[in-house]
């Protein structure tokens, strides 16, 4: 009734929800002009794109979701425009092919174009012998479609068989990387159309999508001034310096956030390093010889397996602050407390020769200039680090890092406990008695046996919390009791595997047999370690005072410290 009343005088009218400028600065409107459109929302296609996205790597569950809103939604789609550069549609030649479109198949032409330049990869020469009238569909079917031999061509068989040859060795692609916004267009296109033009075992394998980058926390800008050229940071921070700050910035779909003031400090940290370097280099004579023997060694050696393996798998998740944490600062603290614990006179030649040599590969990846310094001038090492390869490394002992770990801990909380108790006191403390619980508490047992029933080892993934803590519940625990105690294992499970929730170790052992390191570290002439069982007689001991306790948090951790005090005032 509405279209006749009218009289066919309405039009179809359409404008942006809001204010778009165009690259120029010109405001946009919208047209409803000829043109052609690929109709990617059609069914069978769209179910072949759903099975490539299903079986793709997208190293991230924001990538993920955002590939199957945009399969939800996409239909059709301008292929065409009528003006600018670009290539002709070849069924209309008053068309160019639209930009985004021409793009998503191209990762195949990278892996021949040298070929059609005569090994030119920039085309400045015209000596090819393949011409573009030469790339028939039948020559293009043959190379990328596993279409028969052309049955006429002037491009020499045997240049053909090179040419599909390293197509085949190439693809397909294992990962494209891009931004996050061009999953709703030009990565879903891919998806599309390697899908329709290629043979399943030519689909791509993955797509690597990262965020926008943020300077100094604020978004980038040059009407603002808050804006670098990579060539302005890297003759201000020098390569090696930008590279780690980009590292350090971001992994994931966020906005990544590039810091002068990271830049500036890995200037400084990796000069200081180089010092280390030369320093122990220099010392080496006076180092312990032979196979690593001390709990000291054993640990850094463990530390430093560790930082291969989970290093290792940072890179090739394309997470670089991870690779960056694992790899570097990670690996730094381990060694700061190796010197620490043994003191110059005690290092292990051997175990430290491994570090400098361990640490200088998992950084190359990020400071290439910087490893190969270390490399050859420092290690005096034969060839280029580039070149070296990755480090070996043993099966990481899980019980050996978390029973150091406990180690470590139980000093930190035994030097908190000491300042609180002395804060204002005249009294200087000497000697401690230390009373060790090993006894694991019941509902702890009940979390380590749930987490180990809820976790599926061929993912590394746990079942939904929701699930666990109902298990929780089901047996008559708090589930705001053991929330923190289950999201600390979860997270160690994750990234060292389901065999963390089965680690037994004793640290009454582990405490006797560091007892020098717990007197150095919280300067005390004399330390016991008690077992629980010798609780009543400790605490009636003659001479004690200041009894401090504690509600432990963990597994094994001191309940007690008894410490014993002189008469002397401080001077």
């Amino acid at each position: 009734t509405f279209g006749s009343t009218l009289a066919g005088r309405a039009i179809v009218y359409s404008e942006p929800e809001k204010k778009v400028l165009s690259r120029s600065g010109d405001e946009c409107v919208v047209a409803l002009t000829e043109q052609w459109y690929i109709t990617y929302g059609e069914s069978e296609w769209k179910k072949l794109a759903e099975e490539c996205l299903s079986s793709i790597n997208l190293f991230s569950d924001e990538t993920r979701h955002g590939f199957e809103h945009t399969l939800s939604w996409l239909n059709q789609w301008a292929c065409s425009r009528s003006f600018g550069l670009g290539t002709r549609i070849p069924w209309d030649d008053q068309f160019l092919v639209e930009s985004i479109s021409d793009s998503t198949i191209y990762m195949a032409y990278y892996t021949i174009v040298h070929y059609l330049q005569n090994g030119d990869m920039y085309g400045s020469t015209d000596q090819s012998v393949i011409k573009p009238q030469h790339l028939t569909d039948d020559v293009w079917d043959y190379i990328f479609c596993d279409g028969p031999f052309p049955k006429s061509t002037d491009i020499s068989s045997s240049l053909l068989d090179i040419m599909k040859k390293e197509f085949e060795y190439w693809y397909p692609f294992d990962v494209r990387v891009s931004g996050k916004d061009p999953i709703q267009n030009h990565l879903t296109f891919c998806l599309y159309n390697h899908t329709a033009i290629m043979s399943k075992h030519h689909w791509p394998r993955g797509f690597r999508c990262n965020g926008h980058i943020k300077l100094n926390n604020n978004k980038m800008s040059k009407s603002t001034g808050n804006f670098r050229t990579i060539r302005q940071t890297i003759e201000e921070y020098s390569a090696d310096a930008t590279r780690l700050a980009l590292a350090n910035a971001g992994d994931g779909v966020d906005d990544a956030n590039f810091e002068f003031n990271i830049a500036d400090k890995t200037i400084k940290r990796l000069t200081k390093e180089i010092e280390w370097y030369e320093k122990i280099l220099a010392a080496e004579s006076s180092m312990t010889i032979g196979p690593p023997s001390t709990l000291a060694d054993r640990v850094f050696a463990n530390e430093i397996n560790i930082a291969v393996k989970t290093t290792e798998q940072n890179y090739s998740n394309y997470m670089f602050r991870e690779a960056l944490r694992t790899g570097f600062y990670e690996l730094q603290i381990a060694k700061d407390e190796y010197i620490f614990s043994c003191g110059v006179e005690g290092y292990n030649r051997e175990l430290v020769w491994r570090f400098m040599d361990v640490q200088t590969r998992l950084l190359a990846p990020i400071c290439p200039h910087y490893a190969e310094f270390i490399w050859r001038e420092l290690l005096k090492k034969e060839g280029f680090m580039v070149k070296a390869g990755w480090p070996t490394a043993d099966v990481p002992d899980l019980t050996l890092k978390s029973s150091n770990k406990s180690l470590h801990d139980s000093i930190i909380r035994i030097r908190k406990l000491l300042q609180k108790q002395l804060l204002g006191s005249e009294y200087m403390v000497t000697a401690g008695l230390i009373y060790v619980n090993e006894q694991l508490d019941d509902w702890k047992v009940e979390c380590l046996n749930i987490l180990r029933n809820k976790f599926n080892r061929d993912t590394r993934t746990f079942a939904p919390e929701s699930e666990i803590l109902e298990a929780l519940e089901h047996r008559g625990h708090s589930c705001q009791q053991c929330r923190p105690f289950l999201n600390y294992m979860k997270g160690k499970a994750n990234e060292h595997g389901a065999e963390v929730l089965d680690l037994r170790f004793s640290e009454m052992e582990v405490l006797k047999q560091n007892l020098d390191l717990i007197k150095r570290q919280l300067a005390l002439e004399h330390v016991e370690i008690l077992s629980a069982a010798d609780a009543d007689s400790v605490a009636k001991a003659g001479d004690l005072a200041n009894v401090l306790t504690q509600n432990p948090s963990s597994p094994g951790n001191p309940t007690a410290v008894f410490l014993k005090t002189k008469s002397e005032k401080i001077d």
